[in-house]
């Protein structure tokens, strides 16, 4: 993707995307915070400070170059996606919690991501004083990501009918959108893909599936219901690559770029995996035993 066209094009992406996700939330989605406090906040904190920690240690394993390591860093401190809601909802998970995580973790993540981004700019690329989150640039995104989200509140508060015949259209949209996005920062990067695609392939791929897994069995290690683990796995587990991709064209460095993009094309695999297991595991409980009534549902 050539600059002129980065500049231009990520930030309306991402403003589209992000309007279809303010066209889902409520306030209430906000306030809902306080009704599973221990769930939201055990989730909130594997995303904020858990991820990036594991994230430094897997570029530490596969000594990932400056720029990618940036990168992946970046990913890790970027909130859930909204196809978290997709695979929570297909795996017998809370999409109300979903939908809660995911409007907190948009609002904290634009507090949170710019001390991740620049701590790691500061820890991998020192030298490089140009490269990293200016207010300006911090303001840029905050304004990207956080005003089509509350227009697209506004919108479904003002017109809910207008809202439910356009979400089909905008989540259509949203996933057309976030493939072009990821076609053009591979295709734009594509040396750097070649030349570190099995390091970068298989960090993305292990954060994908270690925040997954601890996205899940952390709160059930503190007795959280089954339904409200399974749509922490997704939140957790499942990041918004396009969020990533815009803030690293904001960087002056194509290349950390490339772990985002790569991440959000594998994140399928493991996700599409997980997702299959819940459901498998749904349906063997809801499996009426022979001669009795059915089995109730974990």
């Amino acid at each position: 993707m050539h600059s002129a066209g980065v500049a231009i094009f990520l930030p309306m992406a991402l403003a589209i995307v992000m309007l279809g996700l303010g066209m889902t939330l409520t306030v209430r989605d906000f306030r809902r915070v306080w009704e599973v406090p221990q769930a939201a906040i055990v989730a909130l904190v594997l995303q904020i400070l858990v991820l990036p920690a594991i994230c430094f240690g897997l570029i530490l394993i596969f000594d990932l170059a400056p720029p990618l390591a940036v990168g992946m860093m970046l990913l890790a401190a970027s909130p859930g996606g909204t196809v978290a809601n997709l695979f929570s909802h297909l795996a017998g998970g809370s999409v109300a919690l979903n939908v809660t995580l995911t409007a907190i973790n948009s609002v904290l993540g634009m507090i949170t991501l710019p001390i991740w981004v620049d701590l790691s700019v500061a820890y991998f690329m020192g030298d490089e004083t140009n490269i990293g989150l200016q207010p300006a640039k911090t303001l840029q995104v905050f304004m990207i990501v956080l005003i089509p989200v509350a227009v697209g509140m506004w919108v479904h508060q003002r017109f809910p009918r207008f809202t439910e015949r356009a979400r089909r259209a905008l989540r259509v949209a949203s996933t057309i959108i976030l493939a072009l996005v990821i076609v053009g920062a591979l295709a734009g990067n594509h040396q750097i893909l070649l030349d570190h695609l099995v390091s970068i392939g298989s960090a993305a791929l292990l954060l994908s599936t270690i925040s997954l897994a601890l996205g899940y069995w952390i709160p059930k290690l503190v007795r959280i219901d089954h339904t409200q683990a399974i749509a922490s796995a997704f939140e957790i587990g499942i990041h918004n690559a396009t969020i990533a991709i815009t803030v690293a064209s904001l960087l002056d460095d194509p290349d950390i770029a490339v772990p985002p993009a790569v991440y959000g094309v594998l994140m399928y695999i493991p996700a599409g995996a997980f997702c299959y297991a819940f459901m498998r595991r749904k349906q063997r409980t809801e499996m009426p035993r022979t001669g009795g009534a059915p089995r109730a549902s974990l």
